[in-house]
């Protein structure tokens, strides 16, 4: 016997975010519960304003059809679905068939601002020495302050995020303040020009690494191999289902191609299953699941040393969906 729950839940974030000029200050996505017998399986379904095709009423209309397909026997597709649908949903479905192992893989790139004193503080508490910079506002002041890291952290590797913000000649001017000595433990920028095309004539230049992000989920993408292409970063919540997911994941390794499992700002509901996936699928790579600090609350599922209060589906923060 089946049974589904939809849940719709608002969250409060620690301060305004800005994705893609637009202010966000609470993150609002939807949960899925399927029961089948005496098993029981949660996924998440949280487009992202700005950069998901499907807004959250959008993504409840086509998953409340999904469920109640599902329910009465029926194991329709989920690559026709939106991303973030089809990604929640094959979570539920993953775990109620123990698809997924609990091993999960809580690592991440330490988030670089602030002071050099804090920063100091930060690599001291651990042995890994991977950091991760926002960029894509000032070139040159932005190209001076990986310098200065890298600089001043011998072993410090550096994974930049660009969001294809920069033309050409900007991404340049960046690539100019980094000495040569320091250009190679820069691990890849993210899409730093606002083509790819643009982004490989700008690694060919300067002998930076780049990887794939928004470029990856154009509709006709296929993993090859490029120079200077080392990584694709995958966001399911943007991609798709976890088999989805898992394909490009396996033509990137078989291209000897990095891939690293990133958030797109989920529920620690969300998260911890993201951080099961890049375990499982993934396990040489660090993933890009640092966003839980932007939260006050976890949901449903704790992560790993936080002390932010976890709230469950009862709480005034969700609300159950009538299917």
């Amino acid at each position: 016997m089946r049974t589904v729950k939809l849940y719709r839940y608002q969250l409060p974030i620690q301060t305004k975010i800005v994705l893609r000029k637009q202010s966000l200050t609470e993150r609002v996505g939807l949960i899925v519960c399927l029961q089948e017998n005496d098993k029981i399986g949660y996924g998440e379904i949280s487009p992202l304003p700005t950069f998901s095709q499907e807004t959250v009423e959008q993504a409840g209309k086509q998953a409340k059809i999904w469920l109640n397909e599902w329910k009465n026997g029926q194991n329709s597709s989920l690559e026709t679905l939106f991303p973030s649908v089809a990604f929640g949903i094959s979570c539920a479905l993953a775990e109620l068939h123990n698809e997924l192992n609990e091993q999960a893989n809580y690592q991440s790139a330490i988030l670089c601002y602030g002071e050099l004193e804090k920063m100091t503080q930060a690599f001291n508490q651990t042995s890994q020495q991977l950091g991760k910079l926002k960029i894509g506002f000032d070139a040159e002041r932005e190209g001076e302050q990986a310098n200065l890291l890298l600089s001043n952290f011998p072993h410090l590797q550096l994974r930049l995020d660009a969001n294809r913000a920069w033309s050409f000649a900007q991404a340049v001017k960046f690539a100019e303040k980094i000495a040569n000595e320091n250009k190679a433990r820069i691990q890849f920028i993210e899409e730093p020009c606002q083509t790819p095309s643009l982004s490989r004539q700008f690694a060919q230049q300067t002998g930076i690494a780049i990887a794939w992000d928004e470029t990856g989920r154009e509709p006709d993408f296929s993993v090859q191999k490029e120079l200077n292409l080392v990584a694709i970063v995958i966001k399911p919540t943007l991609v798709g289902s976890i088999s989805k997911c898992v394909n490009l994941i396996q033509q990137a390794h078989s291209l000897g191609i990095m891939v690293v499992i990133s958030s797109s700002l989920e529920s620690s509901l969300g998260l911890t299953q993201l951080a099961r996936i890049a375990q499982q699928y993934t396990p040489n790579s660090v993933p890009g699941l640092d966003t839980l600090n932007l939260m006050q609350h976890q949901l449903l599922r704790k992560w790993d040393n936080s002390t932010l209060p976890l709230v469950g589906l009862e709480s005034e923060f969700v609300s159950e969906i009538v299917l």
